[in-house]
């Protein structure tokens, strides 16, 4: 037989408004009996009516990601880390995570931000890959709804984010890069209006020009962040004559599919090629040769966001609302 708030009321002798305010974290009931009433309803096993429990409060306990993806298949192993960080610490506040995807700048991607925010399907929203005009957040923060983010949008401020330090980092791998005797250094970006792209282009000016190596245009070129986009610009670089010694990928995939490329080319990678990405996922350790990454830790930087935003839904002060992590560099066969 299911156990009901009123069983819990009758066997504590308690009103049923106080067991749930109990329930629900209030802090106008006693901490005895707030521990007495959680301990009672282990116990009995009861379970609350998450429906009667979000009209109570006036909150979804939800929170809404939205992968912005223009694929129909998930295939970014970057995704995986972010989403399992989300859950997990998201679970852990007794909360839902709701996911879907969109099409980045799409109407499908605006209508389902319309559709969350004016339904109040969720409390609060985590973004990344933002972007330099990013109708986002002028969206959220309109509506004022809690949000936080991975990367700071280039047209707001004022809002709780983690930045990770994109430039210093790609300036730091190209520096590596240079002291292995490369002046030939290509580099694949992605979309212009994303803020990593900005960031980790600026990085890679920063490493050229603190080398004393002048920019060649015919060197850089525009990715998608996956490994077919890799691949595509990796084949146009390799046909140059001179050809790079190195190639930096926006992110892992990227890079993967410059590995692709080049073994496709019979080219030596680590002697006659370096290659290096961002991010740091898994994958990265088991390509032949492996592959030289910038890590960052996106289980760790999820769980952070989650946490953030969870504080602002509550009402609860950010003693950090903004939080800067440095990249590590791993150094692998790959850049010999």
């Amino acid at each position: 037989m299911t156990v009901t708030i009123r069983d819990l009321a009758e066997k504590l002798q308690l009103s049923i408004t106080t067991v749930s305010r109990a329930l629900d974290g209030y802090q106008d009931v006693a901490k005895e009996t707030r521990e007495r009433v959680i301990r009672a309803a282990q116990e009995m096993g009861y379970e609350p009516s998450y429906a009667a429990r979000q009209l109570r409060r006036k909150r979804s306990d939800s929170i809404g990601y939205i992968l912005p993806t223009s694929s129909p298949q998930f295939s970014d192993p970057f995704y995986v880390d972010f989403l399992t960080g989300l859950c997990d610490e998201i679970a852990s506040h007794h909360r839902d995570l709701l996911v879907t995807s969109c099409p980045p700048e799409s109407e499908k991607e605006k209508s389902q931000y319309r559709q969350w925010v004016q339904s109040h399907r969720v409390d609060g929203i985590v973004i990344n890959r933002t972007r330099l005009d990013d109708w986002r957040v002028d969206y959220l923060i309109e509506n004022k709804i809690p949000f936080v983010s991975l990367g700071k949008a280039g047209n707001q401020s004022g809002y709780p984010y983690i930045d990770v330090k994109d430039s210093e980092g790609i300036k730091s791998l190209v520096m590596r890069l240079v002291q292995r005797g490369h002046r030939r250094i290509a580099y694949i970006g992605a979309s212009p209006n994303l803020v990593i792209q900005a960031d980790r282009y600026r990085g890679y000016l920063m490493g050229l020009e603190a080398a004393g190596i002048d920019l060649d245009p015919q060197l850089v070129k525009e990715g998608d962040l996956t490994e077919a986009g890799g691949y595509r610009a990796a084949q146009e670089l390799l046909r140059l004559n001179p050809r790079p010694t190195a190639i930096l990928g926006c992110n892992d995939l990227t890079a993967l599919g410059v590995l692709r490329a080049a073994q496709e080319q019979g080219i030596y990678i680590g002697t006659e090629l370096a290659i290096t990405g961002y991010d740091g996922i898994k994958e990265t350790q088991y390509t032949s040769p492996p592959l030289t990454t910038l890590y960052q830790p996106t289980y760790e930087i999820a769980r952070q966001l989650a946490r953030m935003l969870v504080q602002l839904i509550e009402g609860k002060p950010l003693s950090e609302p903004v939080i800067s992590i440095e990249p590590q560099i791993i150094i692998r066969a790959s850049t010999g």
